[in-house]
């Protein structure tokens, strides 16, 4: 029998939902790598001492290009020919497509950083990581609409935690922020999304345990 979706007895009021609109947006799942890569720069700014600034301003162009741009001017194209009926994508077969191109954009970066030397070798686990993700993603996209915002947030949250132990570094700071955005972005999804719990706590456990597994193989 199917899960039934999280609803309120009453409609949360705006107080609630326009700020969990404003989250869903802010940390959408698109958008993951390039924080995470930002997180790098500031956290771990000698890891990216071989390259000069309009470099690593370029790579960080290119990144998002790749993981942000492309995927959701696919989504706005099959949107606009009709292929699915929301740029929002209700539905589980709306997904499968847009599944397909991110999938590809995220393997196509985990394959250029194997040969990158200036930048720090943990883009190559975590790069693997959200590629692994999308794979499951898809596969599970099958059965049942899986929280993306809550892979992205469950795989953000894990990167930083294994970054923390690759580098024997305190990010105790770094690490509550990412738990605490994480919580609020899977709130917010329960808030202004049709997902059920199901969807959501699933989605939060695929980011943790492709970021884990690709660190286990990768590093």
């Amino acid at each position: 029998m199917d899960e039934i979706p999280v609803v309120f007895d009453k409609k949360p009021p705006l107080l609630l939902t326009v700020p969990a609109r404003i989250i869903s947006y802010v940390f959408h799942p698109l958008f993951i790598p390039t924080y995470v890569f930002c997180f790098l720069v500031i956290q771990f700014p000698y890891e990216f001492a071989g390259i000069t600034e309009f470099q690593l301003k370029l790579r960080l162009f290119s990144l998002f290009w790749l993981t942000a741009f492309f995927p959701a001017f696919a989504v706005f194209l099959l949107w606009r020919l009709k292929f699915s009926e929301s740029i929002f994508l209700r539905t589980q077969k709306e997904r499968i497509v847009p599944y397909m191109i991110t999938m590809f954009f995220y393997w196509w970066m985990y394959y250029l950083s194997r040969n990158f030397t200036d930048q720090p070798a943990v883009l190559k686990f975590f790069y693997m990581g959200i590629f692994i993700a999308t794979v499951f993603g898809l596969s599970l996209n099958n059965y049942f609409k899986i929280s993306l915002h809550a892979i992205g947030a469950g795989g953000a949250m894990a990167a930083i935690i294994l970054f923390a132990f690759y580098y024997r570094a305190p990010l105790g700071i770094a690490i509550s922020v990412a738990v605490l955005i994480a919580g609020v972005v899977c709130t917010s999804r329960f808030l202004v999304s049709d997902h059920t719990s199901k969807e959501i706590y699933t989605g939060l456990l695929v980011g943790i345990g492709c970021q884990m597994g690709a660190y286990y193989f990768v590093m």
